[in-house]
């Protein structure tokens, strides 16, 4: 197809007024170039959402992940720091660890090379003879890691935003889900047929909730919803005006739905919270990870209740994402305008994504 790699028909620069900008051209959602791009600029230089606490809850706890194109091995150590560590051997570049579990150390699954938990090298089999080769100067390369509550963070640049400063007010929020007492109570993965940006433009913006959303629409106070912007993320507030299928309480009588850059969402409810976690996995693929958080996540019905719903939202979502990827191919489509009235939110990411890819405005 090569509306793929055609150029923009003009040239383009973000501009910072909503009401003067355009959109991002189709060609950034289209081109495998610019996915490489992205994984060094944008996902390779943001926090990025890899697992939980639980899965870290003794000496040896381990997961694996990815970021940007690099395995990573999160484990907890003997000093109970946790700490995130590549998971590519020093020797040939084999796999130190598969999946999640506890070890004492770490074996690489091609020719055992072995691992403390804190990335130092321990042994070399049949390495006698080697020159000019100094084991204890060998170790594991370490990344950024930090959790807020009981999620975990890896951030490959060294020079990034500390993880507080990026989520602001949501920070304390995630930090007290734990005490709390929410808990994971469920997790699906959906896969897309379009751009990961599509999927966050859909998100950042209500709207569309007339017309891809008649239930949701029936919730809630469509005139005043609301979209708030700060510097690494924004708030959209939903107040909540008929809550059939959305609880509320006195105490949050609106949804909010969190998005922080690049890729994370975080809504929450009176009674639950959810993350969900967007993932690029071709410039026409996305996975999408949900995790629902719950003060008694034994009480099923109230769970599968909120999934219900919320897999109902999705898949209409997923329909007109996929609908409008087809629509960003098209050779006689390049780029749209902003609604001043509803779509700030789109148009704050795509200043901050501009801004990471190193454009110029």
């Amino acid at each position: 197809m090569w509306r793929a790699w055609r150029e923009p028909m003009t040239e383009f620069r973000f501009d910072p007024s909503l009401a003067r900008a355009e959109t991002l051209p189709s060609s950034y959602y289209v081109d495998t170039g610019t996915l490489e791009r992205e994984q060094r600029e944008v996902f390779g230089r943001s926090w990025q959402l890899v697992g939980r606490t639980e899965q870290l809850a003794r000496s040896g706890s381990y997961f694996t992940a990815a970021v940007a194109g690099e395995p990573l091995l999160v484990v907890r150590g003997k000093d109970d720091t946790v700490r995130a560590l590549s998971n590519v051997c020093r020797h040939r570049a084999g796999p130190v660890a598969c999946g999640e579990g506890q070890r004492p150390a770490f074996v690489c699954g091609y020719h055992g090379w072995s691992y403390a938990l804190d990335g130092r090298l321990l042994g070399t089999p049949e390495f006698d003879g080697v020159e000019c080769f100094e084991r204890g100067a060998v170790r594991l390369p370490e990344y950024r890691v930090e959790t807020l509550g009981s999620l975990v963070f890896v951030n490959l640049d060294a020079a990034a935003p500390p993880l507080r400063e990026v989520y602001g007010e949501i920070a304390p929020l995630l930090e007290s889900a734990p005490r709390d007492g929410f808990r994971l109570a469920a997790r699906k993965d959906w896969f897309l047929d379009c751009n990961w940006k599509v999927y966050v433009d859909n998100y950042l913006e209500g709207y569309h909730i007339p017309i891809v959303h008649p239930s949701l629409h029936r919730e809630l106070d469509y005139a005043n919803y609301r979209t708030e912007t700060k510097s690494w993320f924004s708030q959209q507030h939903a107040p909540v005006k008929r809550p059939e299928r959305i609880r509320i309480s006195d105490e949050e009588p609106e949804a909010r739905y969190y998005w922080i850059y690049p890729n994370l969402m975080v809504n929450v409810y009176a009674d639950n919270f959810s993350t969900n976690l967007i993932l690029p996995r071709g410039p026409r693929r996305t996975l999408t990870v949900f995790e629902w958080f719950f003060r008694d996540p034994d009480r099923r019905d109230d769970v599968e209740a909120t999934i219900s719903f919320s897999d109902e939202v999705q898949l209409e979502d997923i329909a007109i994402c996929e609908a409008v990827q087809r629509g960003l191919e098209s050779p006689g489509y390049d780029r749209g305008r902003y609604s001043v009235a509803r779509e700030n939110g789109v148009h704050h990411f795509h200043g901050l994504y501009w801004e990471a890819m190193g454009e110029r405005r």
